[in-house]
């Protein structure tokens, strides 16, 4: 694979030059314990374990050794705030834990379960989003936190509990899924009190890109991680299918990616969001990957998906650095009055290049699908020997 053709490498050496410590990126990062950090690392723990190349695991450590004391403490880090974002970043420790062998990362680990152990929950044991969003289900939180709490009750607590895990996954669907379009709101409210909810279903109002982005990552990353022997493995693995079908139902046909509020394409103001299809041609390679996604029915979307990323979204600096274009900012529920859920406020949000976000998740999904390539050209150079 040729360097102009590698964009995983191509995007991390971006990345590392423009932001050799991601906590300096800008006045808002400054020192902040941010969920975005762990998206991008996340893809550079992938790039790692391709390449086995130092300096992507030495960036992964600099980085996350800015925050975490040699006591366990986090920077910026605070347990009573219940914020299941502030889970994400702990994804990383176990790889830090596991090469190093250094205890502030095994305590550090645990300091985040912590939070877990007390964080409120609604009636029926799924998360709150956060303590100041109470009653409240958002997909985005099913990737902050079930794949950081499946990998530690894995590695540290001998297995137990994963049903806790899998639950969260079953009671999300169950409350925010659209039945006439199989696709799932961006949050649910069991109390039905939030003026973004519908009153009968507690369901927000529409189908936002990067939730549903978020939601099909999470799975993938569970999937990887969950026995296969596990009760809930086969219904995880029908919610991956049965979600990534309803995506590819939305897919637009010219481009090959996904708008950023995903069911109303051909709406006015509506526009191809990048970190949203990004995440979604991710969770369909690790699909692939894991063997839980049909290669006949899968490969041609994934081949669509991805050369959309590169032809919608990327630009290339005289300097070489690689640009991800039209990524949606920031998008919320409640907390403020434009926060309405309504179509008009989700295509409202700032449009930006090299969002944290959207540059971890594109990372992935190139670091996915050129790991994929590169293993169907070993094959067939190893057929074409063989003939």
């Amino acid at each position: 694979m040729t360097d102009k053709t590698n964009w995983a490498v191509r995007m991390a050496s971006s990345i590392m030059e423009r932001t050799p410590l991601l906590y300096q990126a800008n006045e808002w990062y400054q020192g902040k314990w941010s969920y975005d950090y762990g998206v991008i690392l996340k893809g550079f723990e992938l790039l790692w374990r391709l390449t086995g190349e130092e300096k992507y695991f030495r960036y992964i450590r600099d980085n996350m050794d800015y925050f975490i004391g040699e006591d366990g403490s986090v920077k910026g880090y605070r347990p009573d705030e219940y914020n299941i974002d502030h889970l994400n970043n702990g994804k990383l420790l176990f790889l830090l834990y596991k090469e190093t062998g250094e205890e502030k990362y095994r305590l550090a680990a645990a300091n985040l379960r912590g939070q877990l152990r007390q964080h409120p929950r609604t009636s029926e044991g799924a998360f709150w989003h956060k303590q100041i969003y109470p009653y409240q289900i958002w997909l985005d939180g099913l990737y902050m936190g079930s794949p950081f709490y499946l990998e530690y009750l894995l590695t540290f607590e001998d297995g137990q509990g994963l049903e806790d895990v899998t639950k969260q996954f079953i009671l999300c669907e169950r409350h925010t899924r659209d039945a006439k379009t199989g696709l799932l709101r961006h949050a649910w409210d069991e109390r039905r009190v939030q003026p973004w909810c519908d009153p009968q279903t507690g369901q927000s109002p529409n189908v936002w890109g990067r939730s549903m982005g978020w939601f099909v990552m999470a799975l993938a990353d569970v999937l990887e991680l969950l026995p296969q022997e596990h009760i809930d493995y086969a219904e995880l693995t029908r919610m991956l299918r049965d979600t990534l079908t309803a995506l590819r139902n939305n897919q637009d046909e010219a481009s090959g990616v996904w708008y950023q509020v995903v069911n109303e394409g051909s709406r006015k103001g509506n526009y191809l969001e990048a970190s949203a299809s990004s995440m979604i041609t991710y969770a369909i390679a690790k699909g692939l990957r894991l063997g839980v996604l049909d290669e006949g029915g899968w490969a041609e979307t994934l081949d669509r998906a991805y050369a959309g990323l590169i032809d919608e979204f990327i630009t290339v600096t005289k300097r070489g650095w690689v640009n991800l274009n039209k990524t949606c900012q920031v998008a919320g529920l409640g907390g403020d009055e434009r926060r309405d859920g309504t179509y008009a406020y989700y295509i409202s949000e700032p449009i930006i290049t090299n969002d944290q976000k959207g540059l971890g998740a594109f990372l992935q999904a190139c670091g996915e699908v050129e790991a994929r390539r590169a293993a169907a050209g070993k094959e067939q150079a190893k057929s074409d020997v063989n003939v």
